[in-house]
């Protein structure tokens, strides 16, 4: 069983043309998002056994965002819920595609996770990452949470997914980045997010995590591993209707293979050699390119991908 845990929250993605207004006051459209709900959904759609752990508003978004997720088969009966509102996030979409975000989440459902007493038992992997690492005091569950897993020899895999906007005091975060890396298996971020951390893999690898992914866009992926080997896929050409839930599809992406290969822990990460990154990676390339393919976090099923 492959575990995610992370806000789920609704996006307001504009659509142009669709109204009177333009640029900011174009008609919103909501969707369900947030970067660990996107990855449960892909890893459901890819056909790996997977729970979400968050906490989720009862109110109306919270309960179509439960319903999506055992829509994809996710298993959402540790998702804690309460009366608090829905986190939003409103999308602004670049010319290429790429969306920047503005977060409406005070006060909101998911800020209120609290440790859970229990996993699945047969949990092999958690999954980490986005806003719920940022916004107190539920990150500092999660940051628990991540500790305790790799305590207990679970394969951990970290996504930061920065979002400046919400990220108040940044010197502090790349502290606490740095801070979490000696419990994480595998540590997975785009280029963007590594410039605004600093350093760079062969930094994060002293650290604590097996091997380094690094996404490129259209570029394709990278991967540095603590054997000190590098491998890299290019992408896959698409014609790119948004990016949104591209970097959760990798996520997802690459646990399922992973774990198909039977190498989700730190001795399958560095037997997987050339042939096997290769693989890996060029699996998560194809599952993203259709995602970027498709408007708003709509990542692909297995068979998609065969």
């Amino acid at each position: 069983m492959l575990v995610v845990a992370g806000e789920a929250l609704i996006d307001l993605v504009p659509q142009p043309g669709a109204g009177e207004g333009t640029g900011p006051l174009a008609p919103l459209t909501p969707a369900p998002g947030g970067g660990p709900f996107n990855t449960a959904v892909a890893l459901g759609r890819l056909g790996s056994g997977t729970a979400f752990c968050s906490r989720v508003s009862a109110d109306g978004f919270g309960t179509e965002l439960i319903a999506r997720l055992e829509t994809a088969g996710v298993d959402t009966s540790g998702v804690q819920r309460g009366p608090e509102p829905t986190t939003l996030a409103v999308a602004v979409l670049g010319q290429d595609g790429s969306a920047g975000y503005t977060f409406y989440a005070e006060g909101t459902a998911d800020r209120l996770f609290s440790l859970p007493t229990n996993l699945p038992q047969d949990v092999t992997a958690v999954c980490f990452g986005t806003c719920s690492l940022v916004l107190e005091p539920g990150a500092s569950a999660y940051e628990e949470l991540l500790r305790e897993q790799s305590a207990a020899g679970v394969f951990t895999l970290l996504d930061p997914n920065i979002r400046p906007g919400l990220i108040a005091g940044p010197a502090a975060y790349r502290e606490r980045f740095r801070s979490w890396l000696p419990y994480v298996s595998l540590l997975k971020l785009s280029e963007e997010d590594a410039r605004w951390l600093g350093g760079g893999p062969e930094d994060w690898l002293r650290l604590g995590p097996s091997a380094v992914v690094i996404t490129h866009g259209g570029e394709g992926l990278s991967v540095r591993t603590r054997q000190g080997a590098t491998y890299r896929v290019p992408g896959v050409a698409v014609k790119v209707v948004d990016t949104i839930g591209a970097g959760d599809t990798v996520n997802a992406a690459l646990l399922h293979r992973l774990e198909s290969r039977g190498a989700l822990s730190p001795e399958g990460l560095a037997g997987l050699g050339a042939a096997g990154w290769e693989d890996v990676l060029g699996y998560a390339a194809r599952a993203a390119a259709v995602t970027c393919s498709r408007a708003g976090a709509q990542p692909p099923y297995a068979h998609e991908l065969d």
